[in-house]
């Protein structure tokens, strides 16, 4: 590793410290899906109204991306972190208060979102900077599953508040996982910068992308890898709330328990992060990108046909897919800081993080879409097309990533691995 002070244990706890920052700020990305169920009742939305609110989190979170990273590339990614905390703590308490429906939802979610995406990318670069890449695979591993930990949290806690007190006080309980998060940066980044991750001297747009088939290969997989798993993350609480009315259970019960055994999915991805980014130091990027791809696709045009299957045979598959969905994410992350310059780091993820949630803005949309136009006939069809249309990004995903890993740039990977 790289850097200085502390040696190994150092680095371990540092590392542990900006991964519980970035669980807390991340709790607040998975809030809308594990209410959806309930608001949706309450303010009479249509499946592709619902949808736009989950859209909305996914533009704010592309656009947020697209200035904080180039941003972070001339203030440095620490500023940036802490600013984001800052105003993630802030914007999280103004939704259960300001909420009353599509329009105030809508707008709220796409502020919020915007803030918390700030402690995403620059969290990646500080972590780059700190690890040198035989190890930074794992470690990009570990932030990524420190999401997936939040999204637990929200989803178990939620639910749990949701069945017991409403929606509105669970918004409020997970909105303390923000405020979590600026408390821990304030002491995270108390003192130095860290070595490598300091600001560059101008701003500039210039990303180097230019011929770099590499990173464009990467940054293609990445796009179609998040139309899957956003759509899927978003519709997911939904989905096991009907499986579990179609079970017999009462619609008011179903909407809480849905999102609190959607946490399970989401225990999985902790999983897969934390692994997939070591396997992939190991057996090299593509490899795991690939592997992982082939079995998400499966998953996205099989689970929705689940709908009225054994309750437990939908609860492996969704165990499964919540693994295969996540377990390439830190792959992609560690491979763009593999194939670009470190000082136009910043910028090449912010076209990635635009392309990427951009498509996952759209992706759970068109899925709202597809379930208004299938809900007059079955919902196992409804629901099973809907999850399909998430399929065709894991099949375009799993393209690129072949592509790429025919070419001899590809040999840059994980020192060699690809």
């Amino acid at each position: 590793m790289t850097g200085t002070g502390g040696g190994h244990r150092g680095h371990t706890l540092w590392l542990a410290g900006i991964c519980m920052a970035r669980a807390g700020s991340s709790v607040m990305s998975m809030a809308y899906p594990a209410v959806l169920a309930s608001v949706q009742e309450e303010w009479g939305l249509s499946f592709t109204a619902a949808g736009t609110i989950n859209s909305a989190t996914q533009a704010g979170t592309a656009l947020s991306l697209v200035v904080l990273s180039v941003l972070a590339d001339s203030l440095g990614p620490r500023a940036v972190f802490l600013g984001s905390a800052v105003l993630a703590a802030v914007t999280s308490f103004l939704i259960p208060i300001f909420a009353h429906g599509h329009a105030t939802a809508l707008v709220l979610f796409f502020l919020s979102a915007v803030a918390i995406a700030g402690t995403y990318t620059p969290g990646v670069m500080l972590i780059a900077a700190r690890f040198e890449p035989a190890r930074r695979g794992g470690a990009v591993g570990w932030f990524l599953a420190s999401s997936s930990v939040g999204y637990v949290l929200a989803l178990a806690i939620g639910g749990l508040v949701v069945a017991h007190a409403g929606w509105r006080a669970a918004l409020f309980v997970l909105a303390l996982g923000p405020v979590g998060c600026l408390l821990l940066s304030l002491v995270l980044f108390r003192g130095r910068t860290e070595r490598g991750a300091v600001p560059s001297s101008r701003f500039t747009w210039d990303t180097g992308l230019g011929g770099n088939r590499a990173a464009q290969l990467m940054i293609a997989g990445y796009v179609f890898h998040s139309w899957e798993l956003l759509g899927m993350w978003a519709w997911t609480p939904a989905f096991m709330t009907a499986v579990l009315v179609a079970h017999g259970t009462a619609p008011t019960q179903a909407a809480g328990l849905g999102a609190g055994l959607t946490a399970l999915f989401h225990v999985m991805g902790i999983a897969a992060s934390s692994t997939g980014g070591w396997l992939s130091d190991r057996w090299g990027r593509t490899a795991v990108i690939a592997g992982m791809m082939i079995v998400s696709s499966a998953c996205s045009f099989s689970f929705g046909w689940l709908l009225g299957a054994p309750f437990a045979l939908v609860l492996v598959a969704g165990c499964l897919y919540g693994f295969s969905a996540l377990g390439d994410s830190p792959v992609y992350s560690t491979g763009i800081t593999e194939t670009v310059p470190p000082a136009r780091l910043g910028s090449v993820l912010a076209i990635r993080s635009l392309l990427g949630f951009g498509a996952g803005a759209i992706a759970p949309s068109v899925f709202g879409m597809v379930l208004d136009l299938y809900q007059d006939r079955t919902a196992v069809a409804a629901w099973g097309w809907g999850f399909s249309v998430l399929g065709i990004g894991g099949v375009l995903g799993l393209a690129s990533i072949l592509w790429l890993r025919a070419l001899p740039e590809a040999r840059r990977l994980a020192g060699g691995k690809r």
